[in-house]
């Protein structure tokens, strides 16, 4: 073995003992219970790839520690939850708990910003954290087709779930987002922090008139130091073209990392599926079994810091908005004095063909401004009867 020493499989324990696995568990110590391997005298590192935040996952991380076993898990629900907490567990027993395959899968971008990026300031870490969104996103601009169908395409070719909630809604993105936090700030897993929208509301149109403006549509997660505290936010985003996170496409991740030494650093790779989640859970067994435990975030559990967060309401940008009105005149009126009552300055206007029977498309793009102020705008606009949907609103992210 690469880390000099034998790994050896001694005991395991799953629900189901008949299912074919390809491999003969015959020889191994079998478990109908979880718990009690954590007890096994013949294992010194557990691997937990139950899932979940709760449940038998977390009482098998908690009994591992508490017997003083190392862990090894692909668990981002139940890190982001309860990371800091289990961490100091962990130290004080003197064992680890190792997550590399939690976050972007096969790409080892846990150890690399624990490792590798030690020496810099990290000032904001973001990219493309869920696959089967990107799937969704990427597939409906190459095919036009709407949400729903290329969603139901993506549960054909198991990419989704069959309850998809989780990866649609971002919250999978958001999980792997506050772990990524705490590694860039030496702070507090702070899960419930984070800004959370999905792509559900994400349409054909949108797609086409962000390439018409030089955009890809991109569910993002963010996290950066701002004067305000530390935003955590998972949404979609206006990703310009000349920039190489616009061109991940199908269920690749990508991560993005900007540190004061090395200026920005981006990580690729297959986020998810059997052969990237194997490779880094056995790339995690290789450091233990070489010696090589490192504090869990980067610092000791205990000095963590707690997160001064930044509340949405403060983040300033510049937007995509999308408005379905009827073609009658005086709307736009309408929109424009919105705008100029809460101070937001339009960038650019785009508006395709013209109907009296049906609602029309009208999109701006606005100059930089507060969120607060522009949600007060769309609250307003929206009130407007010739506003036939509500507004459509994406962050543009420039990058720069």
């Amino acid at each position: 073995m690469r880390c000099g020493r034998d790994i050896k499989v001694t005991a395991i324990s799953a629900i189901d003992r008949s299912k074919n696995r390809g491999v003969d568990l015959s020889k191994f110590t079998w478990h109908n219970n979880p718990i009690s391997l954590a007890s096994d005298d013949s294992v010194d590192v557990v691997a937990e790839l139950i899932g979940g935040e709760n449940g038998a996952a977390k009482d098998l991380v908690e009994a591992a520690i508490s017997n003083g076993k190392h862990v090894v898990t692909a668990n981002k629900a139940l890190i982001a939850h309860h990371g800091t907490r289990l961490a100091k567990s962990a130290e004080a027993a003197n064992v680890t708990i190792a997550f590399e395959a939690a976050v972007a899968g096969g790409i080892p971008i846990v150890k690399a910003m624990r490792e590798g990026l030690a020496a810099n300031t990290i000032s904001e870490v973001y990219g493309i954290l869920n696959g089967t969104s990107n799937y969704i996103l990427s597939e409906m601009r190459q095919t036009k087709k709407e949400f729903d169908v290329v969603l139901n395409q993506a549960q054909e070719l198991g990419y989704a779930e069959a309850d998809p909630a989780f990866d649609v809604d971002g919250v999978d993105a958001a999980h792997k987002l506050a772990i990524l936090t705490s590694l860039a700030f030496g702070c507090e897993l702070n899960f419930d922090a984070v800004h959370v929208e999905g792509i559900r509301h994400i349409s054909p149109l949108d797609i086409e008139f962000a390439n018409d403006l030089g955009y890809r549509i991109k569910l993002l997660g963010i996290a950066r130091q701002t004067e305000n505290g530390i935003e955590q936010r998972v949404h979609p985003c206006m990703v310009p073209l000349n920039t190489p996170l616009a061109h991940i496409e199908d269920v690749f991740n990508a991560v993005v990392v900007n540190g004061d030494f090395v200026d920005s650093t981006m990580y690729e790779g297959r986020g998810a599926g059997e052969g990237p989640t194997a490779s880094a859970v056995v790339a995690d067994f290789i450091d233990i079994a070489r010696g090589r435990m490192p504090n869990t975030f980067a610092m000791p559990a205990h000095k963590l810091s707690k997160m001064l967060v930044a509340p949405i309401s403060s983040h300033v940008g510049s937007y995509y908005v999308r408005f379905m009105v009827a073609d009658k005149p005086g709307v736009f009126a309408t929109i424009s004095s919105a705008l100029n009552d809460y101070n937001v300055s339009m960038e650019a206007v785009l508006q395709r063909g013209r109907s009296e029977n049906k609602a029309v498309p009208v999109v701006l793009t606005t100059h930089e401004v507060d969120e607060a102020s522009m949600i007060a705008t769309l609250d307003a606009i929206k009130e407007n009867d010739a506003v036939m949907e509500p507004p459509r609103l994406i962050r543009i992210e420039p990058f720069n």
